[in-house]
């Protein structure tokens, strides 16, 4: 049960600093702001589903996390990873190319890589893996 409280306790503290950059910070924001936005409240939304999947487990008796969701994780992990490496890499061909803020340019970044694990993470639980 502490485990998957984790889960909400971090969502809060992101759902909070993120209301709270957009409230000091409102009347110079941007575009890409807004969509920085979008994505935190995609991956909460996802922290969510996956905090009521883990309680729903624990109430019925079932264990947290089983042979399969860890290889799942893991092979998630894997994926996301070589993914985000070519991110970067399109990342710093893009800077050199249009006008990006340092900060901006990290947090674009950071957030397409949680955006790539959400997105993996799907496709393979949905999916299934294939046994090696």
């Amino acid at each position: 049960m502490k485990r998957s409280l984790i889960v909400f306790i971090v969502t809060g503290l992101v759902l909070m600093t993120t209301g709270l950059w957009f409230f000091i910070s409102f009347e110079n924001f941007n575009k890409m702001d807004l969509l920085h936005i979008g994505l935190i409240t995609l991956i909460v939304g996802f922290a969510v589903f996956v905090g009521l999947k883990r309680l729903r487990s624990e109430k019925l008796g079932e264990p947290i996390e089983d042979e399969l969701s860890k290889k799942i994780l893991q092979k998630t992990a894997a994926i996301s990873y070589y993914i985000s490496l070519y991110i970067w890499v399109f990342l710093i061909f893009l800077k050199d190319r249009v006008e990006f803020e340092t900060e901006e340019l990290l947090g674009t970044g950071i957030l397409a890589m949680a955006v790539t694990f959400v997105i993996a993470w799907l496709i393979l639980n949905f999916n299934g893996i294939k046994n090696d």
